[in-house]
Parts: C-alpha cells; sequence; structure tokens
C-alpha cells in the first residue's frame, strides 16, 4: 500500500475537540479560509456544524428537569382543557338559570306591593291622620317621585356601587365575609354584601309568593325568605342577575323603595314619610331621608317611635356617608346635623292613644280588628281638644296630687251629638293598648246619677222650685229591713226646692223625688238617655249605686244639653277602603229618640249650672262661660266624678283607683271638677262665650234663697211619700250612711 493512501485524516481530532483547535490557531486559520474557486467546500465543515447544533437540542429537552416541564405543561393543558369546558358548561347553566327567572319575572309595576293587606288608617275629623294599626302601605313611589335626598340616602347607605354593578358585587361579598369572620362570626353571618338588587329579590322571596294555605303565617313566610344558606345566597344572586335583565336600574330600585320594611309598621318609602313625618316621600328633608334609610340596617330596634335619639344618631351616620359621597355640600350636611329629624304630633302621641284603641274595638270588626283590607277610617277627634285633655291631665297629677300616688283618671270630652272630640283613659296619656277606663271601668256613679231623678221629675210635669222636705228619712225595704239614707254632712235643712235639693246634692231629697215619681220611670229616662249597665232595683237607685262607664255618663249628659235626645257616643264617622271614594260604613252614633221633653231639659239645665254657680261644683268654673254640671262620690269615696257642660262641649271626668282603694281626701267636688275646669279652659281657648239653653222658672232667684219656704207640690209629694213608705223618723234604727255630695 502506497504511503498516501495510508494517511489518518489530520483534523479528526479538531471535528472533536475544540480545545486543540484553541492550540493550533494556524491550523484554525486555514481550516476557516475560504475555498478556491472550483473546489468544493470540505466536508469537515457541515459535519462541526451539524454536531455543534445537535447538543443545544438535547441539552434544552432533556435530562430531569425537562422531563418534569413536559409532565407539568402536560397538566397545565389538562387543566386548562377541562376548565374551560366546565366553565362554559356552568356558564350555560347560568344562562339558562338567568333565563328561566327572567321568563316568571313580572313588570315592575307588579311589585310595587308585596304586604298582606289588612292595615286601618285613622284621620281626625279633618281627615288627617293621627294614628295606623297593622302593617302600613302609604302608597307607590318611583324614584322620579320621591325626594332626591333619599334616593340618595339609600344608595349611601346601602349600595354605593348601584348604578354600576351588575346585580352582585364580588368585591362587597368579600368585604363582608372578611369582617363577619373578623368579627368571630360565620363568613355568611351578620355583614351580608349584598346589592340593593340582592336585597330587592330577598324582599320578593325569589319569586315565591305568599299563599295563606300554605304557611301556617305571614311571619313564617318572611322568616323562610330571610334564610341566609349558602344555596340561598347562590339562588338571590341568579334572581338578581335576572333583575338587572329584566328591569332598568330605576325600577329596580323603585320596588325596593317601596317593598322595605321602614320601622312603625310602615312598608315603603311612602308609609314612612307619612308615619313618622306626616308628609309625602317627595317632601322628605336631606335630615329625614337619613332617618329614614338609616332604619334599613334595623327597622325595629332603630324605629323613631321607639328611640328617637338612637334613630337620628344612626340618621347623623348617613348624612356624613351622603357628604362623603358628594350628594350633600358641607353646609347642607352641617345644617341636617344640627337641625335633626323630628317625629310628627301623631307619630309621638304613639299611634294615637286610647281614641284609636276605642275606635277599633267598637267599630265593625272585619273592617278593623280582623280586616283583610286596606282601611280608611276618619273619626270624630279633634287634636287641639285632645291635647287639651291630656295636658290638663298632665298638670293635676303633676301640681295636685301626691307624688306616687296610683289614683288614675279618665277624661272624655263630646259635643251635644255624642261625637267624640278627645279621650284620655289613664295617666299615661300616650300609650295604646293600655286598660281605657273611659270605656272599660263600670264603676258606681254617685250622685252624678241625681241629674236622672230630677229629669223624670220635670218631664211628669214638676217644677225646679217644688219642694221637698229633707229631714231624717227611713224605709222599709222587703227583705232587707229598714234603710235610712243620709247626707253627706250629716245634717238636714227643712223645705227645699228640687233646684236646690239638686245644688246642694243632698241625698234623702234625691230618693224622695225618685220614689215619688217611680223607679221604674227613673230607669226607664236613664236607660234613654244611654245608661245601658244594670240599673240599681232598690231605693238606692237614686244616689248612684249603679255601675257605669264614663263614655256612658258623658254622653247621658250630652243628650241633656241637645234638648232631651238620646245619643249614641260616636267616632266614626266614615269608613271606606284605600283607593275608594265612596264610603262603606257612614256615622255610627249620633241623636237618637226624644226621652224628656225640650222644656224639662232646659229647666234641667238651669238647676244643673246652680251646681257650678253656687252649689258643690264651684271649682269647675269657666270665667265668662255658663257651666252646667254634677258632682259624684261613691260609698267610701271609691270613685270621684264631675260631668258637666257649656254650650259647645261636654266633658266626664272620673277618678279613683284601679282596685277600688278609698281616695283619701278626694271627692267629686275637688280634683275631678278641677281637671274638667283644666280640660274646658284649653278647649274653649279662642272660642267665643255662648249662654246655656236653659229655661228659669219664675221667680227662680227668690226660690232659691234658703229662708224661703214655698212649697207648690211639696205637701202632695210628702203625703205621698208618707203613704207609700209609712214615714220614718228620728228614732229609725240601722242608719246606713251615703258619704256623698
Amino acid at each position: 500500500m502506497s504511503e498516501k493512501s495510508r494517511r489518518t485524516p489530520p483534523l479528526v481530532a479538531d471535528k472533536r475537540y475544540g480545545a486543540t483547535r484553541s492550540v493550533q490557531p494556524a491550523a484554525a486559520s486555514k481550516s476557516k479560509a475560504p475555498p478556491k474557486p472550483g473546489t468544493a467546500k470540505p466536508a469537515k465543515s457541515k459535519t462541526s456544524t451539524s454536531r455543534r447544533a445537535k447538543p443545544r437540542k438535547r441539552s434544552s429537552g432533556g435530562g430531569i428537569g425537562g422531563f418534569f416541564r413536559r409532565v407539568f405543561g402536560w397538566i397545565l393543558g389538562l387543566i386548562w382543557r377541562i376548565t374551560w369546558r366546565i366553565g362554559f358548561v356552568c356558564l350555560l347553566i347560568l344562562g339558562l338559570a338567568v333565563s328561566y327567572f327572567y321568563t316568571t319575572l313580572p313588570e315592575a309595576s307588579a311589585l310595587l306591593d308585596g304586604r298582606a293587606r289588612g292595615s286601618v288608617t285613622l284621620q281626625d275629623y279633618e281627615g288627617n291622620t293621627f294614628a295606623w294599626r297593622g302593617d302600613q302601605f302609604g302608597g307607590v313611589v318611583t324614584v322620579d317621585s320621591v325626594s332626591p335626598h333619599l334616593k340618595h340616602a339609600v344608595i349611601a347607605t346601602e349600595d354605593k356601587r348601584f348604578y354600576y354593578h351588575i346585580g352582585i358585587s364580588p368585591r362587597g361579598i368579600a368585604s363582608a365575609v372578611r369582617i363577619n369572620l373578623s368579627e368571630g362570626r360565620g363568613p355568611l353571618s351578620g355583614h351580608g354584601g349584598s346589592t340593593i338588587t340582592q336585597q330587592t329579590a330577598k324582599l320578593l322571596c325569589l319569586g315565591v309568593e305568599y299563599v295563606p294555605s300554605e304557611w301556617k303565617s305571614q311571619a313564617e313566610y318572611e322568616a323562610d325568605c330571610r334564610r341566609g344558606s349558602l344555596l340561598r345566597k347562590a339562588k338571590e344572586a341568579v334572581f338578581a342577575l335576572a333583575m338587572e335583565v329584566k328591569y332598568t336600574k330605576d325600577e329596580i330600585l323603585g320596588i325596593y323603595l317601596n317593598r322595605a320594611y321602614m320601622g312603625g309598621g310602615a312598608y315603603g318609602a311612602e308609609a314612612a314619610a307619612k308615619r313618622f313625618f306626616d308628609k309625602s316621600a317627595a317632601d322628605l328633608t336631606p335630615a329625614e331621608s337619613a332617618m329614614i334609610a338609616g332604619l334599613l340596617t334595623a327597622p325595629t330596634s332603630l324605629s323613631p317611635t321607639n328611640n328617637l335619639e338612637k334613630s337620628q344618631n344612626r340618621a347623623a351616620v348617613v348624612i356624613g356617608l351622603m357628604r362623603d359621597q358628594g350628594y350633600l355640600t358641607e353646609a347642607e350636611a352641617r345644617d341636617a346635623l344640627t337641625h335633626p329629624a323630628r317625629l310628627s304630633e301623631a307619630a309621638e302621641a304613639r299611634a294615637g292613644g286610647y281614641f284609636a284603641d276605642w275606635v277599633m274595638s267598637d267599630g265593625p270588626e272585619y273592617f278593623t280588628r280582623n280586616t283583610t283590607e286596606d282601611v280608611i277610617i276618619r273619626t270624630t277627634l279633634d287634636p287641639r281638644l285632645q291635647r287639651a285633655a291630656e295636658d290638663a291631665m298632665r298638670y293635676i297629677f303633676t301640681e295636685k296630687v301626691k307624688e306616687g300616688s296610683k289614683a288614675q283618671a279618665a277624661i272624655v270630652v263630646m259635643s251635644a251629638d255624642g261625637a267624640v272630640r278627645a279621650m284620655v283613659g289613664g295617666r299615661d296619656t300616650r300609650v295604646t293598648g293600655a286598660f281605657n277606663r273611659a270605656i272599660q271601668a263600670k264603676r258606681q256613679t254617685g250622685s252624678s246619677f241625681k241629674p236622672f231623678v230630677y229629669a223624670t221629675a220635670l218631664d211628669l210635669g214638676r217644677s225646679p222650685l217644688d219642694t221637698v222636705m229633707d229631714e231624717p228619712f227611713c224605709m222599709n225595704i222587703p227583705g232587707s229591713g229598714q234603710w235610712c239614707p243620709d247626707n253627706y254632712t250629716r245634717q238636714h235643712y227643712g223645705r227645699i226646692t228640687l233646684a236646690q235639693a239638686l245644688r246642694d246634692s243632698l241625698n234623702v231629697p234625691a230618693v224622695k223625688v225618685s220614689e215619688s215619681v217611680g223607679r221604674e220611670n227613673v230607669r226607664k229616662v236613664a236607660e234613654g238617655f244611654g245608661i245601658k249597665s244594670d240599673l240599681a232595683l232598690g231605693p238606692a237607685l237614686a244616689l248612684g249605686a249603679s255601675e257605669s262607664t264614663l263614655l256612658e255618663m258623658t254622653g247621658a249628659y250630652a243628650g241633656i244639653l241637645n234638648g232631651g235626645s238620646a245619643v249614641t257616643p260616636y267616632g266614626l264617622t266614615e269608613l271606606r277602603l284605600l283607593g275608594e271614594n265612596e264610603p262603606l260604613i257612614g256615622a255610627a252614633g249620633g241623636i237618637g229618640e226624644r226621652v224628656i221633653r225640650t222644656e224639662a231639659a232646659q229647666e234641667l239645665i238651669w238647676m244643673m249650672e246652680k251646681v257650678v254657680s253656687e252649689g258643690t261644683g264651684r271649682r269647675a268654673a269657666i270665667p265668662g262661660w255658663q257651666v252646667a254640671g254634677k258632682t259624684g262620690t261613691t260609698q267610701a269615696a271609691r270613685d270621684a266624678w264631675f260631668i258637666g257642660f257649656t254650650a259647645d262641649y261636654v266633658t266626664g271626668v272620673w277618678m279613683g283607683y284601679d282596685d277600688n282603694t278609698p281616695l283619701s281626701g278626694v271627692t267629686g267636688a275637688g280634683l275631678p271638677a278641677e281637671i274638667f275646669r283644666e280640660t274646658m279652659v284649653r278647649v274653649h281657648e279662642g272660642l267665643t262665650p255662648k249662654p246655656l239653653p236653659m229655661l228659669a222658672p219664675a221667680g227662680a232667684s227668690e226660690a232659691l234663697d234658703p229662708s224661703a219656704n214655698r212649697d207648690p207640690v211639696g205637701s202632695g209629694v210628702e203625703r205621698f211619700l208618707q203613704n207609700l213608705l209609712g214615714g220614718g223618723g228620728e228614732g229609725s234604727q240601722n242608719i246606713v250612711r251615703n258619704p256623698e255630695r
């Protein structure tokens, strides 16, 4: 073999080892020299380039790191492929759920009042609302019809991003969960992070309507709507999204403003505005708007009728939010904080008190206590007179009654036709649902019953100037023995006129007159004037041994004032359904049949005027006015009465203890007469005095002189009693004293 053919290629080592190239720079330079024209490129250059590229590919994908990167990439790809498919399915399901709820949602106008009907609104004689019963819905409002301050206050308090979210607020929910956990509660307990749309969805009970046959009560239905489970929250969010698709933002806010419970039995902004401030929701000031918006978080505990100060403090927080969010200027916010919202008189009176309770109890049950409709009742109440009676009650018990006394009192003011203008059923004047002593307490009437004895005599032809002998007197009562009434003073005054006997409230003459005209006739007259309670059967009837209520007695005196016709005390003048113009029921009382002759009634008024101007009722006198009335005190002073009237109004007053404990130092001529005077002075403030419709008999001034001894028919009365009762004299035994005046 030739030497040339056996030569080993000199550059093999250079191809494999770069170090050789580095130590032989001349050879490397030669290898990089461009090939001569016409010659092929050396194969060693291709081999060197390809072999340097291959190791780079192996180093990027090979080894342990490359393996894990490929596994991790495959897992991420798998997750992505699964996630987008699941996400697509979830979005599809969500879309279908939203579409379903969308199809079930009615027009927004149909969702403005979801409250179970059954409220009663009470108006005074001029048509102004003074009380409510049941859950109240004041009427439909829209975002445009309410005060802009109320709209801004609600948004600032409940959902400041309301106009920018899609119905749910992930940021709000996350914030609420964080706050709940930081305060040691469960993630869904406490702060809800709900948007106004979600709250509206809850108010709509997620589309589940109230069906009475499926629920034990409205309260149970509402409690179920307020459940806060995770599943229900999810459903609430879906329902909220559907609402956002179905309704505009203003329609959603309008539904919320109409359906939200705002305390005090008020559902919706209009009801709350009327109940708390006696105005329309369109006229609310920033301070009033802030107070209503502040109630939304806790409508019962924050209700201004429960705690005005607490409600005002919450309103101050809302005003700060409105200022911070640009709804109020600094000056407007300062003014609202300086002049916080105040309740209307009706709200301060806590829903009408005793008068409202009476109207509700006296009206037809199916339109009052158990109504299933929204009812409007116009009444006879005069707020000015109601305040007069309440102020008089407070004044007497503050200034004249010993501190710590448990004594009670009641007042009724009415017109001559029986229209009740004011009613106070106890010392606590502003209460609801309390024991009403004006209509519920049946008490012995004492001498306040005596006018009906004399009314009977006058109607039968007697004169106020007829005389009767006031002397020790006894009579035999079958089965009971001898009964001997006595005067309050335990003195006797001889022959006196009927007018004097009534003026000085003498017992013996009253019994004698009653027996002379016939007890049954007296009973008939008393019942005719409206005293329906069981009347005593014995001769003590004349002294007020029977029980009656203050309302009955005051109504009976109104019959005397109007000329002798019976009256039925009433407080309801008109009843209609909300939204209707025609009344379903008219006045429930008024003047009825004649009981005694007009002349007899006028003569009796003259006699009763002498009680106030000259007799036992002098403390009831009103400067510048003619007043007629009668005192009354029962056995052991357990009850004290004064009932009287001017030409315009009749007022009755009762005083006593609920447990029949005797009054200490009190008679009808004392504190009851003073309560009467304080009430009537306030009632007649600003009125022009009018004369009483009374008729004085001829020679009246001379006859009332105690020294006079005229007896036109007295001897006949005495002879009748002598024959009927068998006399009686100073030696009579078993005297029963009735300390009556």
